[in-house]
């Protein structure tokens, strides 16, 4: 695919996708939508980490109100159905750890691309907007599973209810997010990040996305099967005997990844 409102680079295995609609604030459209899916995908492949962030002053500022092929008021169970949900999946779904480097400004369903990555973190400047009872709507882009589960549901509900900017300090503080960093320390924190993942155990990574995400539907007992299941799994990979080889020869591990 061509990308026009997005880009897409990989680099010692960290792919990077910028939203690059910076003049609309990043706002996503349905091309937008149906580009970062597809990069999403792509990067899974194609790297041992992603990184999502965006071009300009904000990360995103959540639908594109005047983007007509989205259907419109009209159609917004079918835009989210369609969408927003192949997108969000191939976030979530990605066999690799993924980060959101969110830049600056996440409102509405910019707020919840962000937190649909495994790790989230923001510049001190950044804030996050669920905007939507502004305009008479909930939460969506997968909002109402991820904000409950990132920052409890008083706060999730008072977020929703009060459309209220939350500081990228007063996320993190509230366990909303991984960290909020200093703006001029921003860039090179999250790239020295997604280098540490990229070089790590890929197998235990994508186990382990399985094994937290999982965790929420799950019973303590099914928990355990689910634990011992992966566990079992990372036990066979050549990167737990490399660890293991590493450790007894007292010198750093070399993942070599899938």
């Amino acid at each position: 695919m061509e990308y026009q409102t997005i880009t897409y680079t990989v680099e010692s295995d960290v792919a990077v996708i910028t939203l690059s609609r910076a003049d609309k604030m990043n706002a996503l459209t349905t091309q937008m939508r149906a580009e970062i899916a597809h990069a999403a995908t792509q990067a899974g492949k194609d790297a041992r980490v992603v990184v999502l962030t965006g071009e300009g002053r904000a990360f995103c500022s959540g639908q594109d109100l005047g983007d007509r092929s989205a259907g419109g008021a009209t159609d917004m169970e079918r835009t989210l159905r369609d969408e927003y949900a192949p997108m969000l999946r191939a976030i979530v779904n990605c066999p690799v750890p993924t980060i959101a480097a969110v830049n600056g400004a996440a409102a509405g369903a910019g707020a919840n691309l962000a937190l649909a990555a495994d790790v989230v973190i923001a510049t001190e400047s950044a804030y996050f907007l669920q905007a939507f009872t502004r305009i008479g709507l909930i939460p969506d882009a997968g909002g109402t599973y991820t904000l409950p589960r990132s920052m409890g549901s008083a706060k999730a509900m008072g977020a929703a209810l009060f459309a209220d900017k939350i500081s990228a300090r007063q996320a993190d503080d509230w366990g909303m997010i991984w960290e909020a960093v200093p703006d001029n320390a921003f860039e090179a924190n999250w790239r020295a990040k997604a280098a540490h993942l990229a070089a790590g155990p890929t197998t235990a990574y994508s186990e382990l996305k399985k094994v937290i995400r999982g965790s929420w539907d799950n019973t303590f007992e099914d928990q355990l099967t689910l634990e011992e299941h992966a566990q079992g799994k990372c036990g066979k990979s050549r990167d737990f005997k490399e660890g293991v080889l590493a450790f007894t020869e007292k010198r750093p591990a070399v993942f070599e990844g899938r």
